[in-house]
């Protein structure tokens, strides 16, 4: 049960945590000017965008459902784990210490630094790239070490948040199972995080989580060692290592924008591949063209001033035929602040 008291903790904890990352997003501003990275300044979106009032009215709607959420009893109270306040302060200044060098690349248009003679071929190369501009791209521990609080500062605080709406059809899936004899596969995990929130649910489901970048599946097994029945596996999700329908539930968080659309083909015929008949895909991403009034022209300016090289193409990707080609059912599709939530079923012939 939620009591009042929860509430006003949560209220508490999520507008401290907004303005902590808020803070550090304004930060940033002054970097992004002086090093010249005017490109997305004199960019004018042929589509509208936001006020700013409506974006913060929205993300301020998310962290509501968030909460109701939790007093529906679809996840419990969310706890972020974020770390304590030495953990945070470390992170901060290796986040601002970043940022410079970040806004430089930014300003070189210098988005393949990572892409070297030592790594060529080592990996594919659609991944061999600094992505956001950032660091060591996905390739190193450093970088896996600081990329939620470099997504959680794009997002102002709101990056949880966004993730936990997966957890409801998460809930339609295990409600009134023994969650003991499922299976539930994480493609594309990264640093664990939503799978951390998973096993706050559900500490018991045996979950997997996959993931290209050694480091990253590192820095995952770091943020869920607590927690029991947990796999790791470094692999392509174009060649996921499982059986054939051996996977009651797969899930696939802020993937799909980052692959080219040949891939994003191929990994879809692999999460179908592993997933039994009947069951089912929990989908998040960003939102697409279409999703939400007035929103369009925000998607167009985001891969102007990020390093997103197949964003373009994704916000105009057809979901349904994309999975459908593979016997996966749209059911459900949702919004979700800046993502949207998308659920497939496998069929059962």
């Amino acid at each position: 049960m939620v009591t009042a008291l929860d509430r006003a903790r949560y209220a508490v904890g999520q507008s401290a945590r907004v303005a902590w990352f808020m803070g550090h997003y304004f930060a940033t501003r002054p970097f992004h000017k002086e090093d010249g990275d005017a490109t997305s300044e004199r960019f004018t979106p042929s589509r509208a965008t936001p006020a700013s009032s409506r974006v913060l009215e929205d993300m301020a709607e998310l962290f509501r459902r968030d909460l109701r959420n939790a007093e529906h009893g679809f996840y419990p109270l969310p706890r972020d784990h974020d770390g304590g306040p030495m953990a945070l302060l470390r992170r901060s200044r290796q986040f601002m210490k970043d940022v410079p060098v970040a806004a430089r690349r930014r300003a070189e248009k210098d988005g393949r630094e990572v892409f070297t003679e030592d790594t060529k071929g080592t990996l594919p190369s659609y991944f061999l790239q600094n992505f956001h501009y950032q660091t060591g791209g996905y390739l190193t521990e450093d970088s896996a070490e600081l990329y939620d609080m470099q997504v959680e500062v794009l997002f102002t605080g709101s990056a949880n948040a966004m993730r936990r709406q997966a957890l409801v059809p998460l809930y339609d899936c295990v409600r009134g199972r023994d969650q003991r004899t499922l299976a539930l596969l994480d493609v594309a995990c990264g640093t664990g995080r939503f799978l951390r929130f998973v096993k706050d649910a559900y500490p018991r489901l045996p979950v997997t989580g996959l993931d290209l970048s050694a480091a990253y599946v590192s820095e995952a097994e770091r943020h869920l060692k607590r927690c029991s029945s947990v796999s790791m596996i470094t692999a392509n999700a174009e060649e996921i290592p499982l059986p054939d329908a051996s996977q009651d539930i797969v899930t696939c968080i802020y993937l799909y924008h980052e692959l080219p659309p040949k891939v994003r083909r191929i990994v879809a015929g692999e999460m179908a591949r592993v997933l039994k008949p009947g069951g089912r895909l929990i989908f998040i991403d960003s939102l697409q063209f279409g999703d939400a009034e007035g929103y369009d022209g925000m998607l167009e300016m985001f891969p102007v001033r990020f390093h997103e090289p197949f964003f373009s193409t994704y916000v105009e990707e057809d979901l349904g035929e994309i999975f459908g080609a593979h016997g996966l059912d749209r059911i459900s599709s949702t919004n979700a602040f800046l993502s949207k939530v998308v659920t497939f079923e496998k069929s059962k012939d």
